[in-house]
């Protein structure tokens, strides 16, 4: 699928706050190797990059439109364009990290297992992922997607648990972990603009379905799905929309 680094980045600061928040949970101090699987325009390796200024940085992502952002700040990090479910390098590192990719990703338990295997003795994984796919901005899009005309294209795309409980991946991960923490934070974001939440899934999880679609069929649908999102948030009387977003965190100590 081709990403639209623009579009994506329209909510920079709502999106980089998970980040930050995994970051400062990380217990380590002087890690040699860290790599960011899912890089995406490398605003947060640009982060990892300044915490740990001494290690070697590597950025992965399978886009190469995000990966063409990614390379034009200055810097020693090393990227990678490589599909996640593809990523199998020859080395290991002291700190796995990654925000908000692995959802895209299935079958969580042998992606884990294939992950940790990475992890250096004594190294960290650390992920956030959104489980947000309850939230009305999703099941609206799953309810239309499901319904003619746009069934036949668009049913055997949806995924509508894409990330599993929390206890799932304590499950998971107890057993290779020598410490294991597991959370999940609800953020209210406050947005801006017209339909904000059309916008913000615009950039995400809408942007697969549209691209299957014919261009009369993209129109009819992202028409519709903005009607029906904007009536399910709508603007406060401030102007703002609110729109609270769950996310879950993993780090795992090996």
């Amino acid at each position: 699928m081709s990403w639209d680094p623009q579009q994506y980045s329209r909510f920079a600061g709502h999106r980089l706050r998970p980040a930050l928040d995994l970051i400062a949970r990380v217990p380590l101090e002087h890690p040699r190797t860290v790599v960011d699987l899912g890089c995406g325009t490398g605003n947060v390796t640009r982060i990892l990059r300044n915490r740990w200024a001494e290690a070697g940085i590597t950025g992965v992502d399978g886009s190469p439109q995000m990966l063409a952002e990614a390379r034009k700040a200055e810097g020693d990090i090393v990227w990678v364009q490589c599909e996640l479910a593809a990523w199998n390098p020859a080395g290991k590192f002291d700190l796995v990290f990654s925000n908000a990719a692995l959802h895209w990703l299935d079958h969580h338990a042998a992606l884990f297992a294939r992950i940790c295997a990475r992890v250096a003795a004594g190294g960290v994984l650390a992920v956030q992922m959104p489980r947000n796919f309850g939230a009305p901005s999703h099941t609206l899009m799953h309810e239309l997607a499901s319904s003619p005309p746009w069934r036949e294209t668009l049913a055997p795309l949806l995924r509508p648990q894409p990330v599993l409980a929390p206890e799932a991946y304590y499950d998971l991960l107890v057993r290779r972990a020598r410490t294991l923490d597991v959370w999940e934070t609800e953020y209210l974001q406050i947005l801006e603009g017209d339909n904000p939440v059309a916008e913000w899934t615009k950039g995400t999880w809408l942007a697969p379905l549209l691209a299957a679609l014919a261009p009369d069929a993209r129109s009819a649908f992202e028409a519709e799905y903005r009607r029906r999102v904007a009536l399910a948030y709508p603007p406060r009387g401030d102007g703002k929309t609110l729109f609270p977003f769950r996310r879950l965190f993993i780090v795992a100590a090996l």
